[in-house]
């Protein structure tokens, strides 16, 4: 064996020690002190390796699940990613990247909201804060949608790759964040809007451990799972996430920057898409149905059975900004939370087939806008969802008289 490679194992061999000293009860700034002491920087890949080789030996997943976090106590600032790829905009990992800047931002925002609410006096208004609270974690939810890209795209090719370790470690990770957000969801609703001490209690049991947990999440994500990522699968591999993960959706971030790989050939990658889709009035490719479904003069978003974002029509002036990160997102957290009571009558009553459509109209920076909601079933009466259909009728409100002569409408117009 190589000088370099018996330094290696030697060094993984005392990674290996101090992980095994943890799962019997050390003390994680000890063995901080310890690893900076013996080895200085623990190069990211030797931390998959040991965690690997520990999972072959015998250790249980759920012991290494349920110590996780105290590995990430331990060595927290002590892994080398100096080597790490750079992946360029576009890249799916760059994408994961910018959605973990947006999900530290949210974090920000709550903990600002912490302190205020465990630092307050009597006269602090709780429903205010409350609100707040109610609004950033709707945000902080969309880390669903993160969570399924790595579980669906990234890790099957990991285990192709035989890097098993961290897939099923960081997929029940998943699991408790989902957990303790699903918690902190119901401890907002539950506080009443004047107790102070019922909120503070809320925060400090509930609401901490579930930003701890996005953010521990995100620590073990740029410092181990992205760059062994990066290290591990091609280029073509890399595409197939890029390809794919649309559909899935982004989490409070939406990459307007394309990317396809240089070294991927043109037969690697898949034909433009003319399928024909067939209906019982006509047939249309997708190149058409896309281009009608842009053009009509208002917005379209569907919402499937399950209360799920699944498409929105993208024509040139929308009445309302929406982009892909709502993509696979519930409905309710794209509503503010004062009119999310409003959203859940209209699904609960159009799945229960009491009513079939609900209107609204109001007037917003001088244009009058009409939103109606259509339930949708199937030919056997199924429930498929909701189609939401959004018209700014201003320009036709004012119409008069009559246009029977030819006269074209310029854009914009």
């Amino acid at each position: 064996m190589s000088d370099l490679k018996q330094k290696a194992r030697e060094q993984k061999d005392l990674l290996k020690h101090m992980i095994l000293q943890l799962h019997e009860g050390a003390a994680p700034e000890q063995v901080k002190k310890r690893l900076a002491e013996l080895m200085g920087k623990v190069p990211y890949e030797y931390v998959v390796e040991v965690e690997q080789e520990l999972i072959a030996e015998g250790l249980p997943q759920a012991e290494i699940l349920k110590l996780c976090d105290i590995h990430v106590m331990a060595m927290e600032g002590q892994i080398d990613t100096s080597g790490e790829q750079i992946a360029p905009a576009g890249h799916p990992v760059h994408t994961f990247k910018q959605e973990n800047q947006a999900l530290n931002w949210v974090v920000s925002d709550i903990e600002k909201i912490y302190r205020v609410i465990l630092e307050a006096s009597a006269n602090v208004d709780v429903e205010d804060n409350l609100f707040k609270l109610r609004t950033q974690f709707n945000s902080l939810s969309d880390v669903e949608k993160h969570y399924r890209r790595k579980e669906n795209l990234l890790f099957p090719f990991l285990e192709e790759h035989e890097i098993t370790g961290p897939p099923t470690v960081m997929w029940g990770k998943h699991d408790e964040t989902r957990e303790y957000l699903k918690n902190a969801h119901e401890g907002l609703k539950n506080v009443g809007p004047d107790n102070l001490i019922g909120l503070q209690s809320v925060v400090k049991l509930i609401l901490k451990p579930a930003t701890k947990a996005v953010t521990d999440m995100i620590y073990k994500e740029e410092e181990i799972l992205f760059p062994i990522s990066m290290d591990t699968l091609t280029d073509a591999q890399w595409y197939q996430v890029y390809q794919q993960s649309a559909e899935i959706g982004f989490c409070l971030f939406d990459p307007t920057t394309e990317w396809q790989p240089e070294n991927v050939i043109e037969a690697d990658l898949p034909a433009p898409d003319m399928r024909t889709v067939r209906l019982p009035s006509g047939s249309l490719a997708i190149p058409e149905l896309l281009a009608i479904l842009n053009t009509i003069p208002f917005d379209v978003t569907f919402v499937d059975k399950d209360d799920t974002v699944r498409y929105f029509s993208q024509g040139r002036e929308r009445i309302f900004e929406r982009n892909r990160a709502i993509i696979g997102r519930k409905v309710q957290f794209c509503h503010p939370p004062k009119s999310v009571h409003i959203v859940e009558q209209i699904l609960a009553d159009f799945k229960a087939g009491k009513e079939t459509h609900a209107q609204f109209w109001l007037t917003l920076n001088e244009r009058f806008l009409c939103i109606e909601y259509y339930a949708l079933h199937d030919e056997q009466g199924e429930y498929l969802g909701v189609l939401e259909v959004s018209q700014d009728l201003t320009d036709k409100r004012a119409l008069q008289g009559e246009q029977r002569l030819l006269n074209y409408v310029k854009e914009g117009n």
